[in-house]
């Protein structure tokens, strides 16, 4: 079972990189009667309550929504909190007896949109099955099948520092330009081995504190 909190972003699903993330467009209304309605940003409750929403009229069970956001005791997102540094949205789901299922978007820059966009996409995935295309919908679902989670090194172990040795982004940029000489594909590297590597950097720099775009 996938965790609700911290993010858990699905195994083999891209993330955007940050300067190609946009402002959402997702809103929802405020106030009790017609007149006095008024759209505003939509908020994470709202996006939650929206992909539960779609998910239930699919007949989907065993729900996870997974962010960076803390949860309430009900273990959903909390709405009215700061923004994390990480703020994509990923959902986990079982529809009957097939494969665990997930989804995934990180595009907004907040949760909330990110959230919203999840929901966005089921609600057009339920619409062709509305339209008659059973079979067309089974086939897209089929992509979405959550992938087992790869066991990785820890980054130390991968870059060559050992445990208890303290470290410096330089210190960490020299092992993995060295390394990355000696493992890149193109010069005959194992290609799994190249991508444990430049995971490890990245899950370094960011024990450091250092912005990977920044260390560049």
């Amino acid at each position: 079972m996938a965790n609700a909190y911290p993010l858990e972003w699905p195994t083999g699903w891209k993330r955007t990189r940050s300067q190609d993330r946009v402002n959402g467009k997702f809103s929802q209304l405020m106030g009790s009667s017609y007149g006095n309605q008024r759209k505003i940003p939509v908020t994470v409750f709202e996006g939650c309550r929206r992909i539960i929403d779609a998910l239930e009229k699919m007949g989907a069970s065993n729900l996870v929504i997974s962010t960076n956001v803390t949860l309430k005791l009900n273990g959903q997102p909390r709405s009215n909190q700061a923004e994390p540094d990480d703020r994509g949205a990923a959902i986990y789901w079982s529809q009957g007896r097939g494969p665990q299922r997930c989804m995934a978007i990180d595009r907004y820059y907040t949760v909330a949109d990110n959230l919203a966009a999840i929901a966005a996409t089921l609600e057009a995935m339920r619409a062709i099955e509305r339209h008659g295309g059973a079979e067309i919908l089974d086939r897209s679902f089929s992509g979405f099948a959550a992938l087992p989670a790869k066991a990785s090194q820890a980054w130390r172990d991968v870059l060559g520092i050992p445990s208890a040795a303290s470290f410096t982004p330089a210190m960490i940029e020299q092992r993995f330009r060295a390394l990355v000489l000696e493992h890149h594909p193109d010069k005959g590297g194992d290609r799994e081995r190249f991508e444990a590597i430049v995971q490890a950097r990245e899950d370094a720099l960011k024990e450091s504190g250092i912005d990977q775009e920044t260390a560049q």
